[in-house]
Parts: C-alpha cells; structure tokens; sequence
C-alpha cells in the first residue's frame, strides 16, 4: 500500500507548496479542449489541497512534442476549462524549471494554483533525468502524484521527483485507480468476468496470462477473436490475423479451457464503411473475401447474460470497429450490460483507452463503478506489471 494524500495527518498542508503531477493529456481541438474528464478527474486532489491552504503547483505532459517545444502541444488551452470548474483563476508558468518559477510559487497566495508548461518541452523528461527532477521538485515542499495514466512511464515528473521530493504521496484519483484494479485482481466478488477486445491477441497476452489463473470467464471479441478463430481452423476471409501468433491462440485456448469463450458469429463487410450493408453469420461461415468487424447480436446477448450473474466485472478492448457504423453494435451492448450489471450490485471496471471512450459515448460512464483513466498504465497493472510512477512513491 502507498501513503495517500488523506493519510498525512501532522503534516501542515497550509501555506505549503504541492506538487501535484497531474494528467492533463487531453484532446485538444482548434485551441479548444474537447474533452474534459481527466481534468475533472484531478478537481478532488486539487479542491482538497485548496481548501488545506496549499499553494498548489500542477505538472503535466500533453501529447508527443518531438525536438522540444511546440506550440499546438502547450497546456494553455486547459487554462480557461481548469479555471471554470474550480471556480478560480489558475495562474500559468512557462518555464517550470526556472529559478523565477521557484520564486514565483513561494510567493503564491495560499490556496491558489499554477499550471506549468508542458514538461515534454524540456529536455529529459523522458529520459528520468535527475536533474530535470530537481528543477520540478524546487517548485514543492510535498510531492503528490494523481497522474495514473502516466504511472507506468518512469519520467522525470512521475518517478525521479518522487525520490527527490517528500513526503511523496499518491493523490485521489490515483488511490482510487489503485484501490479498485487491485481489488478486481486479489479480492474480486464471484463470479469474476472479464471482456477483452482489441485489435490484436498479441497486445494481450500478458493479461490474459495473467488474469486466467484469477478469473472465472474471459469473454473475447473484437478483431482479436479472429486469430484464435484461425487457429481453431476456421476461414476468417480478409480478417486482421496475426499468423505468427496461432500457436501462441492455441496455447492459450488449450490452458484456458471453458474459462476463455469466443463469439459464437460475427458481422462481416466487404470492405470497412460506414453504413455499408453488412452481413450477420456464424463463426465457422465467414465468406470469402469478407472480414469479422463486430461480434453478431446472439454473442451480444450471450456475453450480455454471463455479465448479469457477475460479482466483478473487468472491460478492456471494443468488441469490433466501434468508430464506425454499423459495426459499433457489440461494444454498445456490453457498455449497456455493464450499467445494468452494476445496477444488479457487481463491482464493474472499465480498464481505461477506448472502452472508456465507448462507455462515455453510449452515455453510462456515471453507471459504472470505476472508469479508469489511464489505458496504457491500466492495462500493465492488469497485467501485473510494476508502475514506475508507483513504485517511487511513499509507502504506508
């Protein structure tokens, strides 16, 4: 377990500067964010710091800038949204890692906050540069990391710092993350089910592999299925296949047994477009020339069942193209499925990326029990990897 945010007591949060690395890696559209929600995921570690009288220094990287900084990947744009949902102005620092950024956040009025740069614009982030952390952790007397979707990348401002500036805890979200992943992992209620999707079985191995001895279902769907549908000797037409991985499917089918449960059909197309006349078949009677683009609705309702006798629920991965009509039937459904199951009292999760995506989309990420924020870092915890970003952090 990690020192949390909540559990300082006796230590004096007013008037002291937070360091708080945030996840402001948010969609950004003609200087416009069009996507809200990690920014909203952050307000309970930084209303609470607010309100202790916290001088509160936020920390984040926004997309892939290359060579240094560039102006369609600064931070400013958060400025204005950041500011409306606190309810108060929010100050900005261009250079983060200046002897003037220092300066500037000791003289900070108590329960005011600044947003600093990008801090891919500066040379060895990415690298875990000491040095750079140094810069960062000038700007804090305490270190909080409420970043989970940057928690398995081991940069200057998630892992370094945390060495470098205590005490080093995790902030709400971020314990929140932990708390329900872990659960689902060590503790789940039974039965345990979980949906995977995706485009390839080989960006999944390692969590099936570590899921089946835990599990009590996995239910596959999305381009993925067809490897192992090939590797059952079936004809999946111009499917997405990875030949090089069949072995790896049967392997996986043969440890799994009635554990792992494959679609039972499929909606197939000639070619990937939306709207165009699609057809809905067996598993074993895909024509040629055709490619699986959905799981069909018999499979939908089938996997819709299993998820209402559920205890615990995990989603991570579409169940077909679900960008593009018709083929976004599937992935509806099991987000449909997952409301109705924790409405029915399981403890349901959707592990981050474009399940989270498809659940805000279809309307019930508030129906949810927990909706991770991070893909990429979720789906390593899931698959019992250890988080840089966490690992560095305080324990209890």
């Amino acid at each position: 377990m990690k020192r949390s945010l909540a559990a300082l007591e006796g230590v004096r949060l007013d008037g002291q500067r937070a360091l708080v690395r945030v996840d402001f890696n948010v969609p950004i559209k003609n200087g416009v964010v069009s996507d809200d929600t990690r920014i909203r995921a952050a307000l309970p570690t930084i209303k609470y710091l607010k309100d202790k009288g916290a001088r509160v220094v936020l920390l984040s990287h926004l997309g892939r800038p290359s060579g240094g900084p560039d102006p369609k990947y600064s931070l400013k744009p958060v400025l204005r949204p950041l500011e409306q949902l606190l309810g108060s102005p929010v100050s900005f620092l261009d250079d983060p890692t200046s002897d003037a950024a220092v300066t500037f956040t000791k003289r900070m009025p108590r329960g005011s906050v600044v947003l600093g740069e990008n801090t891919r614009f500066f040379p060895g982030e990415e690298e875990n540069s000491t040095e750079l952390a140094r810069r960062f952790a000038g700007l804090g007397d305490l270190y909080v990391d409420d970043a989970f979707g940057s928690a398995h990348r081991a940069h200057a401002s998630t892992e370094a710092v945390a060495h470098l500036l205590k005490p080093a805890v995790a902030g709400f979200l971020l314990e929140k993350e932990l708390k329900y992943l872990g659960a689902a992992i060590e503790h789940p209620r039974r039965p345990f089910v979980a949906v995977l999707g995706g485009a390839k079985v080989s960006g999944k191995i390692d969590l099936i592999e570590n899921l089946l001895p835990k599990v009590d279902t996995i239910l596959i769907g999305g381009a993925m299925a067809c490897t192992f549908f090939k590797a059952m000797g079936l004809e999946v037409g111009q499917s997405l296949v990875e030949d090089d991985r069949l072995e790896l499917a049967r392997s996986l089918m043969e440890k799994a047994g009635t554990k792992l449960v494959l679609p039972a059909g499929c909606v197939v197309a000639p070619e990937l477009r939306e709207g165009i006349t699609s057809l809905t078949v067996r598993r074993d009677k895909v024509p040629a020339g055709f490619s699986v683009y959905d799981i069909d609705p018999p499979t939908a309702e089938e996997y819709g069942e299993r998820l209402g006798q559920a205890g615990t629920v995990l989603w991570n991965g579409p169940m077909g193209v679900f960008e593009t009509p018709p083929f976004d039937s599937g992935t509806k459904s099991i987000a449909m499925a997952m409301a109705e199951a924790t409405r029915r009292g399981a403890i349901t999760i959707v592990g981050g990326g474009d399940s989270a995506a498809a659940v805000a989309r279809v309307g019930v990420a508030d129906q949810i029990t927990h909706v991770s924020t991070g893909g990429g870092a979720a789906l390593e915890f899931l698959e019992g990897r250890v988080l840089p970003g966490v690992a560095a952090l305080d324990e209890a």
